[in-house]
């Protein structure tokens, strides 16, 4: 059997670095995608419905919650990965229209050919810069934007900035949820800045994260889910809480903010690098 498992070991050298698909020795139908050794993805193609990575499970449950269940949705990916919430948001919400925005076109072919997408998914891949590809599209084209973007470990300045999310802003539907992935560490400068800048444009919004991690004791992910009407904490609290891995909902966000301001294009900077080591013992 580990032979077995070894010898579907993928490994590719792509615009973005070395990626690397890894069987999961605990299910024979999944993979974790590694770029760099840095975790990105995970995907078990008989369960798209199984999400490994806690933040990608939260995202879920914001995703889960902004909408009546199974009502189809306008969904727009910015980041790709191997595709984890495109389809799970298929599977969950049969009949949603998606579209990813991935900038590494060799990855997006390696991800299509070694994990194929279910046949009657409507998911659009684009390869190309998510800001660039945000600035084209019509104004209120989706009802969920997914902000998870990346290069190696570490989120690009252009899209950390005020004037994307306003972007972001206006191709949003009215009553539609931005959804980012924030990862930051103590003392949460780059995290506090952004939830500044994206309520600047989109007011309505809370935190989901590791207690430790709100509280700016180590480095790790922060999902904010923001709009323009209330968000659904009671549910969403409920749902992390209940989590593998527990999470906290944070709502007094002028407080997090502790006096940040939003971030222009002049000012942005990338996201910080992780610490040496996070990944030797993720997940």
């Amino acid at each position: 059997m580990a032979q077995r498992k070894a010898s579907r070991r993928r490994m590719e050298t792509v615009a973005s670095g070395v990626a690397e698909l890894v069987p999961d020795p605990d299910r024979d139908t999944a993979f974790t995608l590694l770029l760099d050794d840095a975790p990105q993805s995970h995907v078990d193609l008989a369960d798209p419905t199984y999400l490994q990575f806690e933040y990608v499970r939260r995202i879920a449950a914001a995703i889960d919650l902004v909408a009546e269940p199974g009502r189809p949705l306008r969904a727009l990916h910015l980041g790709g990965g191997a595709l984890t919430l495109p389809r799970y948001l298929a599977a969950t919400r049969p009949g949603s229209a998606q579209r990813v925005v991935e900038i590494d076109g060799p990855l997006v072919e390696m991800v299509r050919r070694e994990l194929p997408l279910p046949e009657r998914a409507n998911i659009r891949v684009r390869v190309g810069d998510a800001r660039e590809a945000v600035e084209g599209m019509r104004d209120g084209a989706y009802d969920v934007i997914v902000l998870d973007v990346f290069a190696g470990a570490r989120t690009p300045a252009h899209l950390a900035s005020v004037e994307f999310a306003g972007q972001v802003a206006r191709v949003l539907d009215p009553s539609g949820w931005l959804i980012a992935n924030i990862a930051d560490g103590p003392p949460l400068k780059h995290a506090r800045a952004q939830v500044a800048t994206i309520r600047a444009v989109l007011p309505q919004a809370c935190l989901v994260a590791d207690a430790a991690v709100l509280r700016g004791r180590r480095f790790g992910n922060l999902v904010v889910l923001a709009g323009r009407t209330p968000p659904p904490v009671a549910e969403l609290t409920r749902r992390a809480a209940g989590d593998w891995f527990p999470g906290r909902v944070e709502t007094d966000l002028d407080r997090f903010a502790a006096g940040a301001t939003p971030v222009p294009d002049a000012t942005a900077v990338a996201s910080p690098a992780p610490p040496a080591g996070l990944f030797g013992n993720r997940k």
